[in-house]
């Protein structure tokens, strides 16, 4: 059996024509099934960047701390709220004792500052004593900066515990917020 008698028009035995059937089949199946691999391969790669992002949206501050997003999505301002400055002082004194609270602070004394050094030019400002653990001073300040309105920490006195006193490890610390006030129109 030469390739002369193939190609002269003799037909070929049948184990020759099933082994050509099947390597054409195979490579058929071959052409059809890489370019579903490279699909399927795009596609997890896909998901996997999806989760990806997902996880690191997760890790926001509006995810993370879903009170300042809702403080944030309350007042939608960049100036304190209220129809006079003494109610956005107490709106102001009210959202850095719920900051502290959450946080698993104990608020000992506050006072708002109507009437300081930058009144007139429309700012409000409280300051506030308090305990706390170490860990979430920094998620306080966080939480007061972030979102709105805009708040600013003009002043932080940071008191550690006593190593002589019997002292619960807490820090002391002395903080002053303050926000713009704009008055109604």
């Amino acid at each position: 059996m030469n390739f002369t008698k193939l190609v002269n028009g003799s037909s070929a035995p049948p184990a020759i024509a099933a082994l050509v059937y099947g390597g054409l089949l195979l490579v058929l199946i071959a052409a059809t099934v890489l370019p579903l691999k490279g699909v399927l391969d795009q596609r997890m790669a896909l998901e996997q960047l999806g989760e990806t992002l997902r996880q690191l949206d997760a890790r926001g501050p509006a995810a993370a701390h879903p009170e300042a997003a809702a403080d944030a999505a309350i007042t939608g301002s960049a100036f304190l709220e209220g129809p006079t400055v003494t109610v956005a002082g107490a709106a102001l004194l009210q959202r850095v004792v719920g900051v502290v609270n959450r946080h698993g602070g104990s608020v000992s004394s506050s006072q708002p500052d109507l009437q300081g050094t930058e009144a007139k030019d429309g700012f409000v400002s409280v300051t506030a004593n308090f305990d706390l653990e170490q860990p979430e001073l920094q998620q306080i300040v966080y939480d007061l900066e972030a979102g709105m309105p805009f708040l600013f920490v003009d002043e932080l006195v940071i008191q550690g515990p006593s190593p002589a006193a019997a002292s619960d490890g807490k820090l002391h610390v002395l903080i002053s917020v303050s926000g713009q006030w704009q008055s109604p129109q």
